[in-house]
């Protein structure tokens, strides 16, 4: 329910996220304030409440909106591509380079503790991600299969960690082509191995 009521964002809705990323990024989570938030958007507090529900609906609401963008990067570089493996390999490309161009936040969700809930929330995603790079590399129901997918979907997200964490855009790019030549190893290369065809 929250993601849906967030994606219909608001006038009030975009100012409160710009005011809380702000001031998330300059304070981290545990340190910031329902106050610095309103001081810096300029909007009541009860909007806030009303609209996010305090705190840790903000960062969630700001975590979601910045996976959102991944997912959508991803999946139209991976659109393009002509195979299964190419497909992956784009948007893992895709993923990488947003992780970059979004370091900053990308930075707070990966050094900040956040909500309680955020761990729960942010696992859950993860399991997400394994289903939908299993149906795109179109590989089929084994323990193998498996297997290759949680441990490719772990690289990228550890490899992300690394692009976001870059001090120079050379640097994230030396990182950046890195993985995917590692990546592109471990990819199934025969029909045995990848299963099913392959799905965006």
């Amino acid at each position: 329910m929250r993601s849906r009521r967030w994606s219909r964002s608001s006038g009030t809705q975009d100012t409160l996220l710009r005011a809380a990323r702000d001031v998330f990024l300059a304070k981290g989570y545990a340190e910031a304030t329902v106050a610095d938030i309103v001081a810096a958007s300029g909007i009541s507090v009860g909007s806030l409440y009303h609209h996010f529900g305090g705190k840790p609906g903000l960062f969630l609401a700001l975590w979601e909106q910045f996976m959102r963008g991944q997912e959508e990067r991803t999946s139209r570089a991976a659109k393009a591509a002509q195979d299964a493996g190419e497909r992956f390999l784009a948007g893992a490309r895709a993923y990488l380079e947003g992780s970059w161009e979004q370091r900053e936040v990308a930075r707070l969700f990966l050094e900040s503790d956040g909500p309680a809930e955020f761990t729960v929330l942010r696992r859950q995603r993860g399991w997400n991600w394994i289903g939908g790079n299993k149906r795109l590399l179109g590989l089929a129901d084994t323990r193998e299969s498996h297997v290759l997918v949680v441990l490719l979907t772990t690289m990228m997200a550890e490899a992300g960690r690394e692009v976001a964490a870059c001090e120079s855009e050379h640097d994230a790019e030396v990182t950046i082509d890195e993985a995917i030549r590692l990546v592109r190893r471990l990819l199934p290369t025969s029909p045995d191995v990848g299963g099913a065809s392959p799905q965006s």
